[in-house]
């Protein structure tokens, strides 16, 4: 999504222009890309800022601290199992591929089964940090995409993605065969959904993204997302009851505008016409996991607007992700809300790595960072304030790796913890970022064999 005009507040009597031009840009965004505001969509928005509140946890540092601590479980497991494998005689008749290694929490949960094809609901058990919530279609009915076209995003067809995407309840979506997607508008996903792409390679690419906008619990899981463009708005479902008219998307590849308890995970994104992955307008509860990121200018987005301070309810965690060739800034860049960035690899960027404005709290932890040639871009991070503003801000590192020169410019805030410090667990440490992102993107699964 693009970013918004910086408008600043000015304590000058009288200013009723000032107030409502930042009315106007308020109402701009909170309406984003939907054409007419009516009841549905009104009811919608309000749903999904009561979950946000009921999500926000007010002491976040119990999450990074239970995440930390079951990355140390998984780990120390498979440590011991590596050491058995290795310590084993070869065999002639093992797989090419050899054991299944799962070394992060996530994908320990699930991915060494045999049986994840036939028990696909159990992902929904998977997701770590503040996404930890997201259940996606748990419980509902297995829908498969038989269907790649997208002809009419006004009265989409049985066997569609977007037919299965707009559906009310829980629904755990699948596809049939490998297949290329090019969407004619965004894809609206509504509450409830797993986009589970396990078995199969899929694309979405060519045409719009995925917007997941006013909804809450969704999964997307094992896309390729690539060279998404911006949609021109029209009449579009957005429910089996409801359509109406949207304006322009922006061609953001995942967007969540707000959105409560998302997991994005083992996803592959490249070459978007606006961001990778924004998350926006009070989007709280998310975890990002497991992806692959390349070729891109803006990766991530957190907070769209300096004028939107409701964004302080978000809180987003970003973990065992590649941040690879071709990138060049924004890993992410936050506003506002509390960011767990802990556990990628850095292997790239132009410009810097991670930035922000507003205050945002961002804890970096057992990240490595592998600073480019270029001299004048040796710095990760990016503060957008003078240092009089930032150095007060909360940007702690924790146990990161710093490569090739990598400078983590942190700000002296306090971290209002309130954990007992004998609690406090710290993260694993970066030098063993290679491992825990060994399997970032896309997965080439088949049924029957660990994934």
């Amino acid at each position: 999504m693009m970013e918004r005009p910086l408008f600043r507040w000015w304590s000058r009597p009288g200013s009723l222009l000032v107030l409502a031009v930042a009315f106007l840009v308020s109402a701009a965004v909170s309406r984003a890309h939907i054409g007419d505001f009516d009841e549905h969509w009104q009811r919608r928005k309000e749903l999904a800022e009561a979950s946000a509140r009921s999500t926000y946890k007010h002491d976040p540092y119990n999450v990074t601290n239970s995440f930390n601590a079951d990355v140390h479980r998984a780990t120390a497991t498979s440590s011991s199992q590596l050491r058995r494998e290795m310590g084993e005689k070869k065999s002639h008749k093992k797989k090419k591929e050899g054991p299944c290694r799962a070394t992060n929490p996530i994908d320990k949960c699930w991915r060494c089964r045999r049986d994840w094809a036939t028990d696909r609901q159990r992902l929904a058990r998977c997701a770590r940090g503040f996404g930890h919530l997201a259940t996606g279609g748990l419980g509902g009915k297995i829908y498969v995409v038989t269907d790649p076209t997208d002809a009419d995003a006004a009265n989409p067809r049985p066997g569609t993605l977007r037919w299965g995407a707009i559906q009310t309840g829980p629904l755990w979506i699948t596809f049939a065969k490998s297949m290329i997607i090019q969407l004619s508008q965004e894809l609206l996903v509504s509450s409830d959904k797993t986009i589970d792409g396990r078995g199969a390679q899929v694309h979405i690419a060519n045409g719009g993204g995925i917007t997941v906008q006013f909804a809450r619990n969704v999964i997307i899981h094992n896309l390729h997302v690539h060279d998404v463009k911006h949609t021109p708005g029209g009449m579009m479902r957005d429910s089996p009851t409801h359509m109406g008219p949207r304006t322009r998307a922006d061609g953001d590849g995942i967007s969540l505008f707000g959105a409560v308890d998302v997991w994005v995970d083992h996803i592959s994104m490249a070459n978007c016409e606006d961001g990778l992955v924004d998350a926006v307008q009070g989007s709280t509860g998310v975890t990002i996991s497991n992806c692959h990121f390349t070729n891109h200018n803006d990766v991530m987005l957190f907070g769209a607007s300096d004028s939107y301070p409701q964004d302080k309810v978000m809180q987003i965690t970003v973990a065992f992700n590649h941040f690879g060739r071709g990138l060049v800034q924004r890993m992410p860049r936050c506003r506002w809300g509390f960011f767990h960035v802990v556990n990628n690899d850095y292997t790239h960027w132009l410009m810097y790595a991670i930035g922000g404005g507003d205050a945002p709290v961002i804890i970096s932890q057992g990240n490595r960072y592998i600073a480019p040639p270029n001299m004048a871009a040796k710095v990760i991070t990016r503060h957008y304030a003078e240092e009089a503003v930032w150095k007060n801000w909360v940007w702690h590192t924790e146990d990161d790796l710093f490569m090739n020169g990598a400078i983590f410019e942190p700000s002296g805030g306090p971290i209002p913890r309130k954990i007992n410090k004998k609690e406090w667990v710290k993260p694993k440490s970066g030098t063993y970022v290679t491992r825990l992102t060994r399997f970032a993107g896309t997965l080439a699964c088949r049924p029957g064999s660990p994934c």
